[in-house]
């Protein structure tokens, strides 16, 4: 508007006709097509508009971030229990297995217990009864004579069966019970000729038969007795209906 007036002056001051001035006011104002405070407040309303953009722009990027930050938070969280549900998992399978094998190994100790209670109850009764014992068995020497079949009837009927003899020092044992008698064990081959087998079924797996033993002299000797004469304190194949004593066996397993 300055600008103006000093270039109105300037005409009015070259004398040219005031008309023209007025003429050129208006021209200028029409120029301009509206009033200076407009222009400043539209300029105004631009820079805010601007300032309303940036900050719009600022808090929508402020949201995406604590978006983004709260998902990697959850899934961080997500991961950290996973483990520890993998880790529980397996804990309690441990546990577990732990358990079932400290029930195992509790049951096997009452059964143990049970076997002790059982022997020191057998042990009382079998060692009045004249019975001995030795490696986990009681051992009953008859001082009577029958046959084979009646000698393992008898043992049977005492709850126990003829000896079976599974090592040099089980036999060592009855030897020295014995004191230079003979006796019947639980061996024949009754069934198959040459077939020895323990009166349990089980086969020989331990001979410790006399050196010219068994013979089976006369197709007849299908039992077995224990020898503790002088010469050698083997076994040797007799008759069955030979009477002479027996030795029982009981197991305190069994």
């Amino acid at each position: 508007m300055s600008q103006l007036v000093a270039y109105v002056n300037y005409a009015v001051d070259s004398g040219e006709h005031i008309e023209r001035v007025v003429e050129i006011y208006e021209s200028a104002d029409c120029i301009s097509g509206q009033n200076p405070r407009t222009e400043k407040e539209n300029a105004n309303m631009k820079t805010q508009t601007g300032a309303d953009k940036k900050v719009s722009r600022c808090y929508t990027i402020t949201v995406v971030c604590v978006v983004v930050l709260l998902c990697v938070l959850l899934l961080a969280a997500i991961t950290v229990l996973w483990i520890k549900f993998n880790n529980l998992t397996v804990e309690r399978k441990q546990l577990q297995t732990n358990n079932s094998y400290l029930t195992n190994q509790r049951n096997q100790l009452q059964k143990e217990k049970d076997t002790l209670q059982r022997m020191l109850e057998d042990m009382d009764t079998y060692t009045r009864l004249e019975w001995k014992y030795f490696n986990s068995s009681f051992y009953y020497i008859s001082t009577v004579m029958k046959n084979w079949t009646e000698s393992r009837n008898d043992c049977i009927n005492r709850g126990a069966d003829l000896v079976i003899i599974n090592s040099t020092e089980e036999e060592e044992f009855i030897i020295n019970q014995l004191n230079n008698n003979e006796a019947w064990i639980g061996l024949s081959d009754t069934e198959t000729e040459g077939m020895w087998k323990w009166v349990d079924g089980s086969k020989l797996t331990i001979a410790l038969w006399h050196e010219t033993e068994p013979n089976n002299h006369n197709n007849n000797e299908d039992c077995v007795k224990i020898e503790t004469d002088k010469r050698d304190k083997k076994w040797n194949d007799v008759p069955c209906f030979n009477t002479i004593k027996w030795i029982c066996e009981k197991n305190v397993f069994q």
